[in-house]
């Protein structure tokens, strides 16, 4: 259990149908930003990765790098290719490495593994839903709460833990350049 404040615990529905339904939209056109520290930490792993990835993403990355150019919330956002995150194969690339490594978390930027976890820039949580808070991605079968009666801070609780060790203190963009250990 985790000691953080979710604003709509007691509503939210999440359930990752991820291969059962769902082929990964959270990564078509997901373009996360990364910090300089998860830069660091891809351009480490980037090498076990390459067998991994998709011929035209890997084609991509040789011939103009994995970051776009593009900045959001104030850092350097992840290449697309084909609409698709050039770490995306069937699944993400970072994190069957990094759960083949012992942490599913430990490759991936922190705007994917805290997805669909947001912070409130004031010490508390909600978990994105359709059709709150400006919801963009309405069309995301997971974050429809009629989808699931299945608990968000139950099948969240990865995550919670990951966002608990960012601190109290943690809003995008991101106070610290390091990821949580």
């Amino acid at each position: 259990m985790t000691s953080l404040t979710v604003v709509n615990a007691a509503t939210a529905t999440f359930d990752c149908s991820f291969g059962r339904g769902c082929e990964g939209l959270c990564c078509k056109q997901g373009e996360p930003s990364v910090s300089a520290a998860e830069q660091a930490t891809i351009e480490t792993v980037l090498p076990r990765l390459r067998e991994h990835l998709r011929p035209a993403a890997l084609k991509m990355i040789d011939e103009a790098g994995w970051l776009s150019g593009e900045i959001k919330l104030g850092q350097p956002m992840i290449r697309t290719e084909g609409e698709w995150c050039v770490f995306f194969n069937a699944g993400c690339t970072l994190h069957k490495l990094g759960m083949l490594d012992g942490d599913f978390a430990q490759y991936k930027p922190t705007q994917c593994v805290l997805f669909p976890l947001e912070p409130n820039g004031d010490g508390t949580w909600y978990v994105r839903q359709w059709h709150e808070n400006d919801e963009q991605w309405n069309d995301l079968f997971c974050l429809n709460p009629a989808n699931t009666p299945l608990k968000a801070v139950e099948t969240l609780a990865p995550e919670l833990i990951y966002a608990e060790r960012l601190g109290p203190d943690f809003a995008w963009p991101a106070t610290t350049d390091d990821p949580p250990t």
